[in-house]
């Protein structure tokens, strides 16, 4: 037994060091190094209790005696220690959301974000307890469009009785991620927290479907998501929200169609039979996304992603077709006009590159008229916003401030 509880301390050594230092570079090791990364590194806390109280039993039992059992306890406090730290990095999301929301504050602002400076503690106990309130009513899976045989749904979240206010509001257009693939991704489990905090602000939320490789290759999933902001803007004022006032948010592959979907409005390649239609949106927070797939300045970490384009999403190599990978990167359709960005990215994310997205930032700054601002979160794996941790609400409050402010800024031009 003693031996079990030498190799537990390694493990729990071995998850710690994971968080700190994810695997980029092997292919085989990417994707379990993210999943491991991501749910030890937000939910650091439950993962020490747990630990804690697993070492408490073996030392109950009499296992913990001798030199290299006494050896593993120590490097096993140590683990939880750097994890613990790793945690409570998130309060510096707090400063970097502050740094973006401050320099555009009036005094109404300051109360809102004064109103949840200090993060309710009980979303952090129990995570997901931040995908439902009773407040927020969700309206499933609405067909706005019938394509080879797909029957393309979205799902709309709104504060409760909105429709009876009379009042137009504004409309988050949520896309959600998973490799542009069947099985790693959908509108039930992605940008939940983020929709329900508008939706109670008094937004409506809007989370579509859109078609899925390996049936669906490169542009289908980006006219897809153009056929529903169309759909969006001829509809969603039945349901309370203002089709004139649309911001576009996603996260990882749905980080790279919402900047895409944002970047390129009224692009005919992406609205083949629905060319006359406006798919501006005005204003776009893409979560750790890809943004250029050429990666023509190497600056992309994962091995990974240029296997899954060649062979599932686009089924061309860059040699065999670089004009359609070209056009589905953000990067090449940067133009003066583009909507407001907020680019939010973690500096731990194994499976996306932040230099790739810093680099997105950098030229869409240059050429554009609009604000360009950039979240580069600390401690931050891929997808660490899906459910609640210290880190994961402060950037939540922060980017629903900053989209409170272009909405307000909207309003009064």
């Amino acid at each position: 037994m003693t031996l079990v509880f030498i190799l537990f301390c390694l493990l729990c050594t071995a998850l710690t060091a994971n968080v700190v230092r994810p695997v980029y570079h092997h292919p085989k090791m990417i994707v379990p190094s993210f999943i491991f990364g991501w749910l030890v590194g937000e939910l650091a806390l439950h993962v020490v209790f747990v630990e804690v109280v697993i070492v408490f039993l073996f030392v109950c039992f009499g296992v913990v005696s001798g030199f290299w059992a006494g050896i593993a306890l120590m490097i096993c406090i140590s683990s939880w220690m750097i994890l613990t730290y790793h945690y409570y990095s998130g309060y510096k999301a707090k400063v970097l959301m502050e740094g973006i929301v401050s320099p555009h504050r009036n005094k109404e602002d300051l109360k809102t974000w004064g109103r949840h400076s200090e993060l309710d503690s009980t979303r952090l106990l129990r995570p997901f307890s931040s995908w439902q309130d009773e407040n927020v009513e969700v309206l499933r899976d609405i067909i706005y469009h019938e394509v080879d045989g797909f029957r393309l749904k979205l799902d709309i979240r709104r504060s409760k009785g909105q429709i009876s206010d009379n009042t137009s509001q504004p409309v988050l257009f949520q896309i959600h991620g998973g490799a542009w693939t069947h099985g790693y991704g959908s509108k039930n489990e992605q940008g939940i927290p983020l929709m329900v905090e508008l939706a109670k602000r008094g937004w409506v939320s809007v989370s579509i479907d859109y078609r899925l490789c390996p049936h669906a290759s490169f542009p289908d999933h980006i006219i897809d998501c153009k056929r529903a902001l169309v759909w969006v803007k001829e509809n969603i004022s039945e349901y309370g929200g203002d089709p004139e006032f649309i911001v576009a948010t996603g996260g990882s592959a749905g980080g790279h169609l919402s900047a895409l979907l944002a970047i390129s409005a009224n692009c005919p390649e992406f609205q083949p039979g629905f060319e006359e239609k406006n798919t501006r949106v005005q204003g776009c927070v893409p979560f750790y996304g890809i943004y250029d797939l050429m990666d023509e300045q190497r600056l992309q970490l994962s091995v990974a992603l240029d296997t899954l384009l060649h062979e599932s999403v686009i089924k061309q190599s860059k040699n065999e077709n670089p004009a359609l990978y070209e056009l589905m990167s953000p990067i090449s359709h940067i133009h003066k006009d583009a909507p407001p960005f907020l680019l939010v990215h973690g500096d731990k994310d194994s499976l996306t590159c932040l230099a790739e997205a810093q680099y997105f930032a950098s030229r869409l700054d240059e050429t554009s008229e609009q604000t360009v601002e950039f979240a580069e979160v600390a401690g931050a794996q891929h997808a660490f916003d899906v459910f609640s941790s210290l880190r994961s609400d402060y950037v939540l409050m922060g980017v629903t401030e900053r989209l409170t402010q272009w909405h307000r800024d909207f309003q009064e031009k």
